[in-house]
């Protein structure tokens, strides 16, 4: 299960809708062990694309710098999708490469008349993708 607070949730919902009609991606970085998500880092799109995320390398590396220096780890890794449901493709199950993160995706499409948005969250481990619930909170 996903415990995040409604102003993480709110920040990766307005960086989705920001880049769109591209797809959007971060990281939200927590202390190390702790499985709780704390810093936004919104990423640039390297691809710039509407169909395919890319991190940029230097950028990646950067982060994880940082997030050595500060004893953290990525306890989520979001991206959007503009024209499909918030279900991880083939591709981003590919290129999963964090199995203690939860793979957020955003959908900035109105595919099931669910809204202008979905909100979901994933385990991939070895290209296994299992659903998660997603608990908002106000604080931790």
């Amino acid at each position: 299960m996903l415990t995040i607070t409604q102003a993480l949730v709110d920040q990766i919902v307005a960086h989705a809708r920001q880049d769109h009609p591209d797809e959007a991606c971060g990281v939200v970085a927590g202390p190390a062990g702790s499985g709780r998500p704390e810093r936004f880092i919104p990423m640039l799109n390297a691809a710039r694309s509407p169909t395919f995320y890319e991190f940029d390398s230097g950028d990646l590396l950067k982060l994880y710098r940082d997030m050595d220096d500060r004893d953290e780890e990525p306890v989520i890794i979001y991206h959007s999708h503009t024209a499909t449901e918030a279900y991880p493709s083939r591709t981003d199950i590919a290129y999963a490469n964090e199995p203690g993160a939860h793979y957020v995706l955003v959908s900035t499409a109105d595919a099931d008349d669910a809204g202008p948005f979905q909100f979901r969250s994933y385990r991939i481990v070895e290209g296994e993708v299992t659903e998660e619930e997603v608990t908002v909170v106000d604080a931790y």
